[in-house]
């Protein structure tokens, strides 16, 4: 994979969920909101897998960091 072009639908992909923009948002809109006290990658609906490669991405991928970020504040979002 390109590590030059890493987006939210790249992160999908990593992630090995539908990545195109309608998934996406489906995915997101249907997990959110999470408490205010759990972290994005302690999230339930993560496999094992998953929750590794977000706390990863965190902690060593600078170039991940604030796609996963965005997802955190995406996911931690009360919309009405």
């Amino acid at each position: 994979m390109d590590t030059q072009n890493k987006d939210m639908a790249t992160l999908f992909e990593q992630l090995g969920l539908d990545s195109d923009p309608a998934s996406i948002d489906n995915f997101i809109a249907s997990h959110r909101p999470l408490a205010d006290d759990l972290k994005v990658t302690e999230a339930p609906f993560w496999s094992e897998s998953q929750k590794a490669f977000l706390r990863e991405s965190l902690m060593a991928d600078a170039d991940w960091e604030p796609i996963v970020d965005e997802l955190n504040v995406r996911l931690h979002e009360n919309i009405s």
